[in-house]
């Protein structure tokens, strides 16, 4: 007999546990279209030659290949590939559809997506990417990266894990302070921007240390200036745009990044975002050499050890290796699989007991006709039922109805049927009503009012 066993790195829940998460899904999917995204999906496997354009190295060696029964047997090349993220499926989709799209393309992805990574804890193989991007023809005014903070502040607001804060920066004052302090190399300012980009995981004593050793060899002086630069935060709106002040008159190439980050600034209080919900952070780097300006990173605020809940910023040119057409864009993803078992562990988010389900109970088969009968008008109406179909014992029904969740039960047996009532029992409070017959749908519409 096989042992049953799920495959490593992926997330396999049970019904509560799966309420719950579909539950975030939902939040996270309506707040995207509140904000005018429309949804896309795409392909679970690309051609290898697409999706590996930008690619190689380690990306590579994490990628699921695909190969059909045919291609092993002639030895041939694998064809496709698994998604890695939701960002290249994008790319392939705007280039593809471009003259059948219109612009700016505002677009939200929920799917699945698959890296070859070795499993732990909190790190999956398998799981959810929730993305949203607006994409520009030739340009895209700065404008738009103020509304991905207000998308943001909607999904957390309205899933409730506590309060949390959105970092914001902009690459553009990095690589002015950079290269006014002479590290005006490509790849020596990504490397030092990698540990920058570190400072909040590991501390700004150990980053330091980092960049005075080996491969950086930066001298104590310029590692405290860049610490000095990299450290200031925002309190309030108007402290935020007092640094940037600053900033500018201090160094002019980062001018261009001032301008742009004040006025995302700008337009985020007029959003409605509340001031405690956003700052300046300007150890912000995430991965030089896809972001160009705008970047973003969220983090709960009294769970700093969970690190980033979402992330995302402003790039140049989505497609450049599928369409001649400059493509800028600036977008977000939240990854909800590794964000809902952070959750979970930190006590944040509890399976959802209640399933919101009525059930209606069966006593005796010759009833099995009025129970169906309740269940269709309930249905009907938009709530969610399930009969009992055999005749069983009422311990045994209520025993099965709490375990699945459900939480309304209604018996219509001989005894409510001589009097014209049902039986109505909260399954979470315990409290149990007769009603008359004709009062079901508007009682469970609004238990509420019915004291129940």
């Amino acid at each position: 007999m096989i042992k049953p066993r799920t495959p490593a790195g992926t997330l396999e829940l049970l019904p509560g546990e799966q309420r719950a998460f579909n539950h975030m899904l939902e939040v996270i999917g309506r707040n995207y279209r509140r904000f005018g995204f429309q949804p896309i999906e795409t392909p679970v496997f690309e051609l290898t030659e697409v999706l590996l354009t930008k690619t190689g190295g380690e990306t590579e060696r994490q990628v699921y290949f695909v190969q059909s029964t045919g291609a092993l047997e002639q030895g041939g090349a694998p064809e496709l590939a698994l998604r890695f993220d939701l960002t290249v499926p994008l790319a392939r989709y705007v280039a593809e559809h471009e003259h059948q799209l219109a612009f700016p393309f505002r677009r939200y992805q929920i799917q699945r997506v698959y890296r070859g990574e070795r499993a732990q804890k909190g790190r999956f193989r398998e799981f959810y990417q929730c993305d949203i991007d607006v994409i520009g023809k030739d340009s895209l005014p700065v404008r738009y990266d103020a509304e991905i903070p207000a998308v943001i502040h909607a999904v957390f607001s309205e899933l409730a894990i506590g309060p949390f804060t959105i970092s914001l920066n902009n690459r553009k004052i990095l690589r002015g302070f950079f290269e006014a302090m002479g590290i005006s190399d490509g790849e020596h300012q990504a490397l030092v921007l990698r540990e920058i980009d570190k400072i909040d995981k590991r501390g700004a004593e150990a980053v330091a240390q980092t960049l005075k050793g080996e491969g950086f060899n930066l001298p104590h002086a310029a590692v405290e200036k860049i610490l000095g630069f990299v450290l200031r935060r925002s309190s309030t709106h108007d402290s935020a745009m007092a640094i940037l002040a600053e900033l500018k008159a201090e160094h002019p190439q980062t001018a261009e990044g001032v301008d742009e980050l004040a006025e995302v600034l700008t337009l985020i209080k007029a959003l409605g975002v509340p001031e405690n919900r956003y700052a300046l952070n300007f150890s912000i780097a995430r991965g030089l050499d896809y972001y160009t300006g705008t970047v973003y990173e969220t983090t709960l605020d009294d769970y700093p050890q969970i690190g980033s809940i979402c992330s995302g910023g402003r790039y140049e040119n989505l497609a450049s290796h599928y369409s001649k057409s400059k493509l800028p864009g600036v977008g977000i993803s939240i990854g909800a699989s590794r964000l809902f078992w952070q959750l979970r562990e930190a006590g944040l988010i509890t399976p959802d007991a209640q399933s919101h389900m009525v059930l209606v109970g069966l006593m005796r088969d010759e009833d099995l006709p009025e129970a169906l009968a309740i269940a269709r008008e309930l249905r009907g109406a938009g709530i969610d039922c399930e009969v009992q179909l055999e005749a069983k014992k009422l311990a045994k029904q209520f025993q099965y109805a709490d375990k699945v969740g459900f939480s309304y039960m209604v018996l219509y047996g001989e005894s409510e049927q001589a009097k014209g009532v049902v039986s109505l029992k909260n399954l979470a409070t315990g409290k149990q009503v007769e009603i008359a017959r004709g009062d079901l749908l508007p009682c469970l519409s609004q238990a509420r009012d019915w004291g129940l």
